[in-house]
């Protein structure tokens, strides 16, 4: 017999997940944990830790799902935050430390990216999106939020002040924002 396929609008995904109902977890989890993995690779670069960093942030999300409000953005926006930092959080770690040194990896390999990734970033339409942005902000975002880089370091690797990144990534922001309620009704 054939499994019922659940939808859950966003608001009532949040009530249900907020009651701890665990089909709207499994249903979370099964729409949002790919394209979250997708983020998770290209700043860990191990499939291993990314797993590991994925599970982590569901189990985070689970455990903090009360504190999310609906009025302060998007349940996609929150979970994308709450994996991208557990991921830099893991980057940051003594023990991804050692992996990294043991494995020498490299900048180009924390920036390699695989076809899943292209294909989800895709699907949520962030490719699209982005297309329309200045590459000033392009660049801004990317390594913002797909690359786990902090405005400070993005400021020292591209040899620009920090008021610069800080002015750039909230334009971009701004400008997405405007985007999506114009085009999607956000």
């Amino acid at each position: 017999m054939e499994k019922e396929k659940t939808f859950f609008s966003e608001n009532e995904l949040v009530s249900q997940l907020q009651n701890k109902n665990t089909k709207a977890f499994e249903y979370l989890y099964d729409n949002y944990a790919p394209t979250i993995y997708g983020v998770v690779i290209r700043i860990v670069s191990s499939e291993e830790i990314a797993q590991d960093v994925v599970q982590e942030a569901f189990v985070k999300i689970w455990s903090n799902i009360a504190q999310y409000s609906t009025e302060k953005g998007k349940l996609f926006t929150w979970v994308l935050n709450i994996a991208r930092n557990t991921a830099i959080d893991k980057l940051r770690s003594k023990e991804i430390k050692q992996i990294q040194k043991n494995d020498s990896l490299t900048l180009k390999a924390y920036k390699k990216t695989d076809d899943s990734t292209r294909q989800m970033s895709e699907y949520i339409g962030f490719k699209e999106i982005m297309g329309k942005m200045k590459d000033e902000h392009k660049v801004i975002i990317d390594m913002m939020y797909f690359e786990g880089y902090s405005q400070s370091e993005i400021a020292e690797k591209l040899s620009i002040p920090l008021g610069t990144v800080k002015t750039r990534a909230r334009n971009a922001l701004e400008y997405l924002r405007n985007l999506l309620k114009s085009d999607w009704n956000f």
